[in-house]
């Protein structure tokens, strides 16, 4: 990934961008309209886009349990703010904000006449009922993001108030994801199950029929802030396709757009399609319960960081479409520490040393989970016997992996991806944090405690903002079991009637897109 300086652009005033995140211009393709003047006018909208990727958990965001949602529930849902092509955050429903000068509450400023897709009013007071319930429902999986929101107010119709029981100025990026999204009061104060299959939001498409793990069909949303930067008229999602197939079913038709695996770049290309490898703020990751035998002992857990290649992992994985990293923020993202990749060297001998100091006289058995055992998971089983560990493969249906690793935390040691989030600290809290989804051992040190709070107090733009975030990411690189392997870059292919796609690092955006 390029880290070549990336000039500032305003998140709101007074704010430049928090991410030094550049994307490499020979492995990503920008596009012009994503910004200033519309590429289509409002009654020219061009036809379907069939995206091959994945259907959401829920499209409720407030439940939605995989961090992945978040690109299909953007195209039903808008948020206070939104990230750019750096991943900063931006005007969306919100034309700006400003914080109190002790940084204790955030003033955002909506757009005039905003509605919902159905077309119920999308006033303050509507923001206001939205945030508190992903804030205080039962069943909210966001709740943890929002723990640090003391008060929201709606002053007058269009002045959200945010008030904070510390100082947090990570909360326009924050409210630029799932956290953020707002959704119709009318829905859940109606029926908030419904909304699991009957999303209710105000993004640049509404939904008009879902098959459950089959196909989503959505239509273009006229009443989207942006609309007039949205070009094409119908967009259909569907799971992500086998490998084998999916070359076949991007010439045939079946899918304009869908994400590829690194082993099919080669083919997709030969095929005459067009491929863009698109920088990401996914990273390839060991969850490890340290709840769970064997890494109640400190040494098993240790061990892992050492014995695996990574190397040898990321040619299996993506064909070399990526890097290597040991660390939860690629390169060229201001948390991002140069210094933290050159611990734990691959070094098997070590990796023994520190199974055998565990007490084991005998060889250490664990199971090894994840969704699919091919691949990426043998080659981990057959690095782990070389120190000492035998590990047993098991599948995990991924329906129910949410529920199994990191719920029921039933499982010692899990393959997954990191999928990134808007916020650097909201990604310390679900990585790492005592109530973090994705932290099935459910502990945090102190000092990475306190380090993830001088972040939240730190202005976006304050010279100290870098240091304050590598520090951090440090500690928890440095304390913390998780097992970080390499970034996985989103690798999308095209058929020619589809313009390109931008490069969004984080949430993937279609303003702009058409297809002939």
């Amino acid at each position: 990934m390029s880290t070549l300086p990336v000039p500032p652009k305003p998140a709101g005033p007074g704010r430049r961008s928090f991410l030094g995140l550049s994307l490499g211009a020979g492995t990503a393709l920008a596009l012009t309209a994503c910004g200033g003047q519309a590429t289509t006018a409002l009654g020219n909208a061009s036809s379907t886009l069939k995206w091959g990727w994945a259907l959401p958990s829920s499209w409720d965001p407030v439940t939605s349990s995989a961090g992945w949602d978040v690109h299909a529930l953007s195209l039903v849902y808008a948020a206070l703010t939104k990230l750019d092509e750096h991943g900063a955050p931006v005007p969306a429903l919100a034309s700006s904000w400003r914080y109190d000068t002790d940084g204790s509450a955030v003033t955002f400023t909506l757009r005039p006449e905003l509605r919902f897709g159905d077309g119920t009013v999308l006033d303050a007071e509507a923001v206001k009922k939205s945030l508190e319930r992903g804030r205080d429902y039962p069943k909210s999986l966001i709740a943890s993001q929002l723990v640090g929101v003391k008060d929201v107010l709606a002053p007058d119709p269009r002045t959200v108030r945010i008030e904070l029981a510390a100082p947090d100025y990570q909360i326009p990026a924050l409210l630029a994801g799932k956290t953020g999204m707002v959704v119709n009061p009318r829905a859940f104060e109606k029926d908030a199950s419904a909304l699991a299959t009957r999303p209710d939001g105000a993004g640049p498409y509404t939904l008009v029929s879902y098959v459950q793990n089959s196909k989503a069909v959505l239509r273009r949303n006229p009443r989207y802030w942006d609309a007039r930067h949205i070009a094409i008229r119908d967009f259909e999602v569907y799971p992500l396709p086998e490998p084998s197939t999916v070359v076949a079913a991007l010439t045939s038709g079946q899918y304009n757009v869908a994400q590829i695996p690194g082993s099919q770049v080669q083919a997709a290309t030969a095929a005459g399609l067009k491929v863009q490898v698109i920088d990401s703020m996914v990273v390839a990751v060991l969850d490890v319960n340290l709840d769970r035998s064997p890494f109640t002992h400190p040494n098993v857990a240790l061990a892992l960081k050492y014995a695996v290649d990574r190397d040898e992992l990321l040619k299996t994985a993506s064909f070399g479409h990526g890097q290597t990293t040991r660390q939860p923020f690629p390169a060229g993202y201001v948390g991002h520490d140069p210094a933290l990749d050159r611990l734990f060297p691959y070094d098997p001998a070590k990796a023994k040393r520190l199974v055998e100091s565990a007490g084991a006289c005998r060889e250490i058995a664990l199971t090894l989970s994840a969704q699919n055992a091919e691949g990426v998971p043998e080659v981990i089983q057959a690095q782990l016997a070389k120190v000492g560990i035998k590990a047993t493969i098991e599948t995990v249906p991924a329906a129910r992996a949410t529920e199994l690793v990191y719920v029921q935390r039933s499982k010692s040691l899990y393959v997954d991806q990191f999928a990134g989030r808007e916020s650097a600290t909201q990604a310390f809290q679900v990585l790492f944090g005592k109530q973090g989804l994705m932290n099935p051992g459910r502990s945090s040190p102190a000092a990475l405690d306190a380090a993830v709070a001088t972040v939240s107090r730190t202005p976006l733009d304050s010279p100290d903002y870098p240091s304050v975030l590598r520090k951090a990411t440090g500690i928890a690189v440095r304390t913390m079991p998780n097992v970080f392997l390499y970034t996985v870059p989103r690798i999308l292919a095209r058929n020619a009637q589809v313009s390109p796609i931008p490069p969004f690092p984080v949430v993937q955006r279609f303003e702009g897109v058409t297809v002939a």
